[in-house]
């Protein structure tokens, strides 16, 4: 038995690798994952969040370059490696965007920029921004440039773009997780108990199924309250439906197969018939639908963080960066909203490419 299901993968396994699509498809999936795994130490800006907000320079565009005047805060930024992989490094210092600066004495003036033609002069203390080193001063002007411009806050999009990664592998992951769950135990029974447990079941099935799913997340989300995790148990409360169903049917078919009746004359148990003989046949479609759920979380959850009941503030979000800068997509910088909407897009595609291709792959099988 062990045998033939590992032949069984294996054959999906190469067949899968044969579909260049979906081959493509999980290679991006795995790059998401890596950059979502690593988002503070790759993005340029690893504060929580990516909310380091410098609102004179509030919707630039891609690849703007400001100088800036780095003063010290002399906050503690303690914490082990996990701990700032995990949540950021707070901000060590206050960032001046400036134009110039002259040095007079045991001072620096400064142009700061107020905007492309307002700029005001302002006078800092060398000694207060470098302690007891003032010849180092020239170490704390610099420069940053912001390869996809900064929102309507001043935030670079890149960082608050790669962070935002986790929330919709996250919300898909944990939204799969659940609905698996709940969709093979309530699928499962109904397959193969049939009878009044199968009429209950498939009433609820169909109930839920009638609800748009977006009006149902809503819902959910309403009596849960707005929330990071709110969001992803209510599009996991959602997507088990179509789980139950396959499963129910999968179960239906396979508790007639001769073994599964062979099992039963030798007393086994309805437990270890479910979990140690059928679901183990049924792994293919499961794996096929739950690429499909993982898209449709990662939609599902956008759309929520648009309306302003997904995700919230500071935390980011592609849904969320789309509803905060969809208004700068008819002036003079689109790719604020159209960048995240990319992202979306080509996660969506990823997922959809390689849910294609593990239905083929299992078919063939």
């Amino acid at each position: 038995m062990q045998s033939t299901i590992f032949s069984y993968r294996a054959r999906t396994w190469k067949k899968l690798k044969q579909n260049k699509p979906a081959f493509a498809g999980l290679i991006c999936i795995l790059f998401f994952v890596f950059i979502a795994l690593f988002a503070y130490i790759i993005a340029p800006d690893n504060t929580p969040h990516a909310d380091l907000q410098t609102v004179e320079i509030q919707a630039r565009k891609p690849r703007y370059t400001q100088q800036f005047l780095k003063i010290p805060n002399h906050r503690k930024t303690e914490g082990s490696f996990l701990t700032h992989l995990i949540l950021g490094t707070p901000s060590s210092a206050v960032y001046i965007p400036i134009v110039g600066y002259t040095l007079q004495g045991d001072s620096i003036l400064v142009q700061k920029f107020v905007d492309e033609d307002t700029s005001i002069v302002q006078r800092y203390a060398i000694s207060a921004i470098t302690g007891r080193n003032p010849g180092n001063i020239h170490k704390y002007i610099m420069k940053k440039k912001y390869w996809l411009g900064t929102d309507v806050l001043g935030r670079d999009i890149l960082s608050r773009l790669i962070i935002g990664t986790r929330v919709s592998l996250a919300v898909g992951f944990i939204a799969v997780i659940i609905s698996l769950s709940l969709g093979l135990l309530l699928g499962a029974m109904a397959g193969y108990f049939k009878g009044r447990t199968d009429e209950i079941i498939l009433w609820l099935i169909n109930v839920t199924w009638s609800i748009p799913t977006l009006l149902l997340v809503f819902a959910i989300t309403m009596a849960m309250g707005k929330g990071f995790w709110q969001i992803f148990i209510a599009v996991g409360l959602t997507l088990w439906v179509s789980v139950a169903r396959l499963v129910r049917g999968q179960v239906m078919a396979i508790k007639e197969l001769e073994y599964i009746q062979a099992a039963k004359a030798l007393g086994f148990s309805h437990a270890r018939i479910i979990f140690r003989h059928i679901l183990p046949n049924i792994m293919g479609p499961l794996m096929v639908i739950a690429a499909g759920n993982f898209a449709t979380a990662i939609i599902i959850e956008a759309g929520l963080s648009f309306l302003g009941i997904g995700v919230q503030p500071p935390q980011p979000s592609w849904g969320l960066m789309i509803n905060e800068n969809y208004n700068f997509i008819i002036t003079h910088n689109p790719f604020l909203a159209l960048i995240p909407g990319f992202a979306i897009m080509i996660l969506v595609l990823a997922f959809n490419l390689l849910g294609n291709g593990l239905r083929d792959a299992v078919e063939e099988g």
